[in-house]
């Protein structure tokens, strides 16, 4: 647990990549395996199952430290994190027992699983007593899940590249899918034989950066594949000895999409695809907006199917046995937009327009209709289109398809792991926007601990404010201090961390999509919020009302002025 422990403290100490690099080289070269396989997976941003309720740990720390709640309240909103205010006023301990990281999540941490509280309580104060105030700060990290401390995953591998000699991208494969923090697993990652994917294992997923220029800037429209950005989940469909589905970050859906499985199962085993999961329009489930004839859409640039809102996605999501009724109201789809592995053979390093040729013919006769149902795994359509103007064209109607804009992908690219620069593109339509006025303010937490960041926003009806979105995103360091400011000197109400303040300020606030909602009090919500600019041109009075969020969330935007999607927001 040392060892682990002053790694921690190692990359936590520093904000250069390569330092950290050099720390987890060092410690992965020298820690025992089991060790090495529970820090790898907790550094790539892992978290253990809540061994106990918060409200455990914080009794206990009470108890522990001899102060009142009131006070020990007091120094967690100074501090802003719960396992370092903890640690900070525990009494020094530092019995060293010796244990192994991997002794202290089995054998320590994770039976606290099973205890009622007063044993939970108990346990825990004595792991406190047990070790000293630096490595007690590490302990809570993992008893809270917040271990986070400034390395990604593709750091981490790269770390352990250093280390084993093993390519990164290797590394990355092999950890795709079920990966587990045992020795086996760890063993099987770093050995210098081990081949590529086998059975039911994905490979790691090829991401894309936002477009922040003119797509003119990427040069000729007719070296790049267009394609719709879906507004779904990312899988992969891998179809070897049996057939699986991927998300992008490896959890396995196959509980949650049995429609979609059993559709794989007809595809040539030795199979991978990438696209997105989606959920087919019903009876029952209109395609957004009441999809409209669009002359600018030519009809093979549309989806094979009529595509739902994410909010019937939603519905499917986190289902470990969805019910007949579900699978029947809300049939989900796979929309294949690359070919990763075809007859067992490894196609990534292939120009994406081969891959996509391929693509389209291994899904051109297939026939894996369910009676009374559409198809079930489809090949995404690409968008004709030699010049950037036609692609602008074709992007400012993408709401119309459910889609969140354009994909642009260079034809001779291959498929790398991780969020290679260049060849990949986002170019997503502008959010929508309102002006909303702030009304409340929480402090948040880590590096902004103390600061008023978290912020709720409202919107008129009725003469009267009504909040609809909580935004923490997208002020710089000198505005929120300045609001933090104005938030303690125009409190006029307290309710636990969370200050009323007088409704003066006004925020332009963007989020990419919305919908009805029972829910909540404004009778919509709001998807991805972030304050897109200080409004200090306006006043209170100007900011929009409910009204024209209603008629973005009925499929009317930009009414009057007001709903609107926004003409100069940054990158997102």
């Amino acid at each position: 647990m040392k060892q682990f422990a002053a790694l921690f403290r190692a990359l936590d100490a520093s904000n250069r990549s390569g330092a950290k690099q050099a720390a987890l080289a060092e410690y992965f070269s020298v820690a025992p395996a089991a060790d090495a396989a529970w820090a790898l997976w907790l550094l790539c941003g892992e978290r253990l199952p809540q061994p106990l309720p918060t409200r455990v740990l914080k009794s206990a720390a009470i108890q522990a430290s001899g102060l009142d709640e009131a006070l020990f309240a007091d120094c967690y909103e100074a501090v802003g994190d719960l396992a370092e205010t903890i640690a900070l006023l525990l009494p020094e301990g530092g019995r060293d027992d010796g244990l192994t990281l991997h002794d202290w999540v089995t054998q320590r941490v994770t039976p606290l699983r099973g205890l009622p509280p007063e044993a939970q309580s108990s346990a825990l104060i004595a792991l406190w007593q047990s070790v000293d105030r630096p490595d007690a700060f590490v302990l809570n990290k993992l008893l809270t899940g917040g271990l986070r401390v400034g390395v990604s995953r593709g750091l981490a591998l790269r770390g352990l590249s250093v280390c084993t000699g093993i390519a990164t991208e290797a590394l990355a494969a092999r950890m795709a899918g079920d990966w587990k923090p045992d020795e086996a697993h760890w063993q099987r990652l770093v050995s210098p034989d081990e081949d590529g994917p086998a059975g039911a294992q994905p490979y790691p997923f090829r991401l894309a950066h936002p477009l922040e220029a003119p797509p003119e800037a990427l040069g000729p429209a007719a070296e790049w594949v267009a394609e719709w950005k879906w507004d779904g989940i990312r899988g992969q469909v891998v179809r070897r000895e049996s057939a699986h589905l991927w998300s992008r970050g490896d959890e396995n859906l196959d509980a949650a999409f049995p429609d979609l499985v059993a559709a794989a199962r007809g595809l040539p085993p030795g199979t991978v695809l990438d696209g997105e999961v989606l959920v087919a329009a019903t009876a029952g489930i209109s395609d957004p907006a009441g999809r409209v004839e669009n002359p600018l859409v030519p009809p093979d640039c549309c989806p094979p199917v009529a595509l739902a809102p994410f909010a019937s996605l939603q519905r499917r999501l986190g289902r470990k046995a969805p019910g007949r009724a579900l699978l029947a109201s809300h049939p989900a789809v796979f929309l294949a937009f690359d070919l990763l592995e075809l007859d067992g053979a490894d196609w990534r390093g292939r120009p994406l327009s081969e891959r996509h040729a391929a693509l389209a013919a291994l899904l051109a006769d297939r026939d894996d209709r369910v009676p009374g149902e559409g198809p079930r795994i489809l090949a995404a359509p690409t968008l004709p289109g030699d010049d950037w103007a036609t692609l602008a064209a074709l992007r400012a109607s993408a709401r119309e398809l459910g889609a969140e804009g354009l994909m642009l992908k260079r034809a001779a690219s291959q498929y790398g792991g991780g969020r290679t620069r260049g060849d990949w593109w986002k170019w997503k339509l502008e959010p929508y926007a309102v002006d909303a006025v702030l009304i409340y303010a929480q402090a948040g937490h880590g590096r902004r601990a103390g600061l008023f960041t978290d912020y709720t926003f409202a919107v008129w009806h009725e003469g009267a404010l009504v909040p609809f979105a909580k935004a923490y995103s997208g002020l710089s360091d000198a505005e929120i201090r300045e609001v933090d400011r104005f938030v303690r000197r125009n409190t006029l109400e307290t309710f636990g961390p969370v200050r009323q303040v007088m409704p003066e300020l006004v925020f332009e606030v963007g989020f990419e999509g919305i919908q009805s909602s029972r829910r909540h009090k404004a009778g919509i919500a709001v998807r991805f919020p972030r304050m897109l600019r200080w409004r200090r041109d306006k006043s209170a009075a100007d900011a929009d009302s409910l009204d024209s969020l209603r008629r973005l969330a009925d499929g009317h935007a930009g009414q009057a002025g007001q709903g609107r999607q926004n003409p100069s927001s940054g990158p997102r």
